[in-house]
């Protein structure tokens, strides 16, 4: 089976959905900003001090490469990965993308509820930077192969639209 790759904005359900796609599937779940921490031995917030988000974007893609070289996984992206050129591409030619997308409120309460640093939120109005970001990567989340509304749904029920994709997509 090809890669699925999960793309979308943080706080939409990459990494839960990811889980529950692998399991349902019997792929190998990864993730990239962990493959970068494990690479690095840093935290993503360490690479955004130490260095910069343009060498963390590197990484991101150096990550991304590897994984396209192979196949049977399921992939949660960071939420930026689609805006270094190239990478949209690469997923999109070594297997299926999903965008798992919400509104800002939901990610905005969501990630208030999540203990994972996010070094892009660390600004005094988390809500209007989630929107900002949000505008800025549409027209990158918007051309996946399939794209999954998560603001009002759990992540087995997204999991389960997910499924039915691949099934039917897998029959034709």
């Amino acid at each position: 089976m090809k890669n699925i790759y999960l793309i979308g904005f943080m706080g939409t359900g990459k990494s839960t959905v990811g889980k529950i796609l692998a399991e349902e599937f019997k792929l190998d779940f990864v993730d990239t900003d962990k493959m970068i921490e494990d690479m690095t031995g840093k935290k993503i917030s360490e690479i955004f001090e130490d260095a910069s988000e343009e060498e963390f974007r590197r990484l991101e893609t150096d990550v991304l490469r590897n994984i396209t070289e192979g196949k049977g996984r399921v992939v949660s992206t960071g939420g930026g990965i689609v805006v270094t050129r190239g990478n949209l591409e690469l997923m999109k030619n070594s297997g299926l993308v999903f965008t798992l997308i919400a509104d800002a409120n939901t990610i905005h309460e969501r990630l208030k509820k999540d203990e994972t640093c996010r070094p892009l939120l660390e600004v005094d109005e988390p809500l209007d930077e989630i929107k900002r970001l949000l505008f800025e990567r549409a027209a990158f989340y918007i051309n996946a192969h399939h794209i999954i509304e998560t603001s009002d749904i759990t992540p087995r029920e997204a999991a389960d639209q997910i499924i039915a994709i691949i099934r039917e997509e897998l029959a034709n």
